[in-house]
C-alpha cells in the first residue's frame, strides 16, 4: 500500500473510519494531528492548538512528556507485552504499588482493567459476586441517580441516565437499574438536611434488593458536568452501612485531582467499598483503568459459593508498557506538583470564566478544580463550534448545551487565558 498524505488520509478517514458518537453518513469535521507536545496539538494543516480538554480528562501532565516517554522507551525494549495469566511482572506490581499508596486507606485488592467501561462491569461483577457469597442473591441491582455517565458497554450503560443519556436506544436491552433523582443542591450552596430525603426513600423501599450504588463522586461528567454538594456522600455512605450495600465510586473522571481533591470521594471524606479509575492513570498515553476494593470483600468474591474467582479476565489485562507508563504518572502524582497547578487553573477559570454568568446566552458557570463549565441557554451546533475553536487556535470540544475545558495541569496562566477569552468570545458572538 503506498503511503498517503495528510490530506488524503483525512478523506480515507471520513470514508472508512467511525469515530466517537459520529455518523458515517454526516460525519463531523476531523482534524488531522501531526504531532503534540506539552497543552498544544499541531495539526497537519499548520495550526497550533492550545488543549482545552486534556484528551477526555486524560492527560493531566500533557503531551509527549519526557518522564513518561522515557518510561515507555524502557519498557518497550523489555518487551510490549505478556499474558497477566500465570504470569507478573514489574510494572504491574509498580503501578499497583504506586496506585494503593495514593488511593483511599483499606483499597488495597486491584484488578487491572483495559479501559474505564471495563472496570466498571468488574465493579458490578464484583459487588454480585460478593451477594452471591453472602447467599443474599436476591441483591442483585444496582441504584445510581440520574445525570451520570459510568460508560459504553452494556452494564455500564444500564446505570448511565435512561432518558438524557447517550444509552436510551438500548434501553430494552438493558438490565433495569434504579434511578434516584439527581442531587439539587450545588457544591456551594447551603447543605439541608431534606436535600437526602429521597435518597432515604429510595433505601427504605429498594435496599433488599440493592446489592451497590454507583455513582460519580462530586462531580457528573459526561452527563452534564454537574458538581454536587459533598453532604450527599456522607448521608449516602450512611445508607449503605445501614441497610448493608455496597457503594461503588466511579473515579475514573474524578480521580488524580481534577477536581480540586486527588480523589472526589475526598471531598466528602468516604471511602467507597469499590472504587474504578482509569482516563489519567496512564497519564493519557495510552488505555488502562483498574478496579480497587477491600480485603474482606476480595475474599467474599473469592469464595466458592461466589464462584471462586472474579470471572473477569481480558486479554491484554495488565499490558507491561501500559503499567510502565501509569507506574511513572503515578509516581508524579505523588510528588504533588498538581496540588499547586490545579489550585492555580481553578483561581484563574473563577476570574476569567465566572463573569460571564451575567450574559444573556449563559444558564450557569461552573468550577471546580481544573474544571471550568460555562452551560449555554441553547445547543451548541457541535460542527461549525469546532471549526470556530480551530480557528481561534484552541482546542475545545462542546456538548450539547456545555461548553467546558479541563486543561493539563501544566497549563501556563497565558495558554488558559487564550482558552477562556475564546470561551467568551464564544458565547458573546452567540
Amino acid at each position: 500500500m503506498t503511503l498517503l498524505n495528510w490530506q488524503q488520509q483525512q478523506h480515507f478517514d471520513q470514508q472508512h473510519l467511525w469515530h466517537p458518537y459520529t455518523s458515517m453518513t454526516e460525519p463531523l469535521p476531523c482534524f488531522h494531528v501531526k504531532s503534540a507536545h506539552g497543552c498544544e496539538i499541531e495539526l497537519s494543516s499548520g495550526e497550533v492548538l492550545i488543549d482545552g480538554m486534556s484528551s477526555w480528562w486524560a492527560a493531566i501532565h500533557g503531551y509527549n512528556h519526557p518522564r513518561l516517554n522515557q518510561a515507555a522507551h524502557r519498557q518497550i525494549d523489555k518487551m510490549s507485552h505478556v499474558m497477566f495469566g500465570g504470569l507478573t511482572h514489574e510494572p504491574a506490581v509498580a503501578m499497583a504499588e504506586n496506585l494503593i499508596k495514593l488511593t483511599p486507606p483499606g483499597l488495597d485488592q486491584v484488578f487491572i482493567a483495559d479501559s474505564g467501561s471495563v472496570s466498571i462491569e468488574v465493579a458490578i461483577k464484583m459487588a454480585l459476586q460478593y451477594w452471591l457469597a453472602k447467599e443474599r442473591p436476591e441483591k442483585n441491582r444496582l441504584l445510581t441517580i440520574r445525570g451520570g455517565y459510568h460508560g459504553d458497554t452494556f452494564a455500564a450503560m444500564s446505570v448511565c441516565d435512561p432518558v438524557n443519556g447517550m444509552h436510551h436506544l438500548f434501553k430494552h436491552a438493558l438490565k433495569n437499574q434504579l434511578f434516584a433523582e439527581r442531587p439539587e443542591l450545588s457544591y456551594w450552596h447551603e447543605w439541608h438536611d431534606s436535600a437526602a430525603d429521597s435518597l432515604r426513600q429510595w433505601f427504605g423501599q429498594h435496599h433488599t434488593q440493592l446489592a451497590a450504588v454507583i455513582l460519580e463522586p462530586v462531580v457528573q461528567g459526561a452527563g452534564g458536568m454537574r458538581m454536587y454538594h459533598p453532604q450527599y456522600l456522607r448521608e449516602l455512605r450512611q445508607l449503605c452501612d445501614h441497610y448493608q450495600v455496597l457503594l461503588i465510586a466511579d473515579e475514573i473522571a474524578t480521580g488524580f485531582g481534577r477536581s480540586g481533591q486527588l480523589f472526589g470521594c475526598n471531598h466528602a471524606d468516604v471511602i467507597a467499598d469499590i472504587m474504578c479509575v482509569g482516563k489519567a492513570l496512564t497519564g493519557g498515553y495510552m488505555t488502562l483503568a483498574a478496579t480497587l476494593t477491600h480485603r474482606h470483600i476480595a475474599a467474599a468474591v473469592s469464595d466458592p459459593k461466589a464462584g471462586g474467582a472474579l470471572m473477569h479476565g481480558p486479554t491484554f489485562m495488565g499490558n507491561p508498557l501500559a503499567c510502565a507508563v501509569a507506574a511513572e504518572s503515578l509516581a508524579m502524582i505523588s510528588e504533588g506538583h498538581w496540588q499547586q497547578q490545579v489550585t492555580a487553573i481553578e483561581q484563574q477559570l473563577q476570574q476569567q470564566l465566572l463573569p460571564l454568568r451575567e450574559l444573556a446566552a449563559v444558564t450557569d458557570v461552573r468550577v471546580l478544580g481544573a474544571i471550568g463549565v460555562v452551560e449555554l441557554e441553547q445547543p451548541i451546533h457541535l460542527a461549525s463550534a469546532q471549526e470556530y475553536f480551530v480557528r481561534a487556535g484552541v482546542w475545545i470540544r462542546p456538548f450539547g448545551r456545555l461548553l467546558y475545558i479541563m486543561p493539563p495541569y501544566l497549563i501556563e496562566a497565558d495558554q488558559l487565558t487564550r482558552l477562556t477569552t475564546t470561551m467568551a468570545e464564544f458565547v458573546k458572538s452567540r
